[in-house]
């Protein structure tokens, strides 16, 4: 196999769990903003917080679970995307260790990257193991049932557990103790620093260090990392959201139903509405959306917005003092993810990737 063949085969890998998590994230998406715009007419903007659970309002309960229940979707979507992954790989075989791995990249916190090498180590053992284990023929039965995902399993929990989990959390700790160090120093510096940190994993682990450090430092009086953190959470989806709609041709219909989604989601303060773009173009999408959250974030800071509470989405930008700038800023990190993601992708890729969906989805139906 010639190398452009390893990566045509390992971007149609991609796709397949891509083309299978799109349902949960727009199913998840649409629960929680019909959840958060419901809750904002009460001037609530923390739904998703266990104190509305015991409300006396009905529909403000209803709209707590809503929360609950899209979260649970969003919550599926590293799972899904490892073992179907794994399944573009080794076929059914790789289903269940991809959706163990997935589940073990998600509770260590390793983010999509986690979960697509977790998807990938699942799918290429368990394609190895049945290509090259031989056993007796009376016990070839036990291929299938226990020899593949048994030890499939156990070498993808091992691998992302000792190999891809510890590196990730180191490499959170670091950054927190980093972004922390930098608080009291160059604010726009530090500023482009938060939201390329935001804007690269997408609510892995690199996106929580930034976000998680800057909300602790918020009790400290210090404002301008959760500034930057809340501007760049909400860039990446509605930048690439707006592309989808502008260069509808550039997309295929799979994408262009995640781009609405990712659009609402990136409105109502959820960086994951973008994770599906990223997956499917990453080496494009990930420097684009870094780029577009620094100099977003830059902006805000630089030009004094000042956000003090937690709150990224849409029902919380005109409590931001000097919120003009705020605005000025999502729109201009935004705007630059939609022109360069346009720019960079190719024409007539559309067609190729629409024909992969629907023999992929002839295969699952053939199965």
């Amino acid at each position: 196999m010639t190398m452009k063949q390893f990566l045509n085969d390992l971007k149609r890998h991609l796709l397949t769990g891509v083309s299978y998590m799109i349902p949960l994230v727009i199913a998840g998406a649409m629960l929680m903003a019909v959840a958060r715009i419901g809750a904002n007419f009460y001037n609530i903007t923390d739904i998703w917080d266990a104190s509305h659970a015991e409300s006396t309002n009905s529909l403000i309960r209803l709209f707590h679970s809503l929360d609950g229940f899209g979260g649970l979707a969003l919550g599926l979507m590293l799972p899904v995307i490892s073992g179907f992954i794994a399944y573009s790989v080794a076929d059914k075989l790789g289903i269940a260790p991809g959706l163990i791995g997935g589940m073990l990249a998600k509770n260590l916190n390793a983010g999509f990257l986690g979960a697509l090498a977790a998807g990938l180590i699942a799918g290429y053992s368990c394609y190895l193991i049945k290509k090259y284990v031989k056993v007796p023929k009376v016990a070839s039965s036990l291929v299938p049932v226990f020899l593949v995902p048994v030890f499939g399993t156990l070498i993808t929990v091992l691998m992302i557990n000792y190999v891809v989990g510890i590196p990730f959390a180191n490499l959170n700790t670091g950054l927190e103790n980093w972004l922390t160090s930098l608080s009291g120093g160059n604010l726009i510096f530090m500023a482009a620093i938060v939201g390329a940190m935001v804007g690269f994993d997408l609510g892995g682990p690199v996106n929580k260090a930034a976000v998680t450090t800057a909300m602790a430092l918020l009790a400290s009086g210090i404002y301008a990392p959760n500034t930057a953190a809340q501007i760049a959470i909400i860039v990446p989806p509605i930048g690439l959201g707006l592309a989808t709609i502008i260069a509808k041709s550039k997309y295929n219909s799979s994408l262009r139903e995640a781009g609405k989604s990712s659009l609402i989601m990136g409105l109502v303060g959820i960086s994951e509405g973008a994770i599906p773009f990223a997956v499917e173009s990453p080496l494009k999408v990930i420097p684009i959306n870094v780029i577009g959250c620094a100099l977003a974030a830059s902006i805000g800071v630089g030009f004094g917005a000042v956000n003090e509470a937690p709150i990224s989405g849409f029902y919380g930008w005109f409590a931001v003092q000097n919120w003009p700038i705020y605005l000025l800023a999502i729109a201009v990190g935004a705007g630059f993810i939609t022109a360069a993601t346009i720019f960079l992708r190719k024409d007539g890729a559309v067609e190729e990737e629409e024909e992969f969906y629907m023999d992929d989805e002839e295969d699952f139906v053939n199965a």
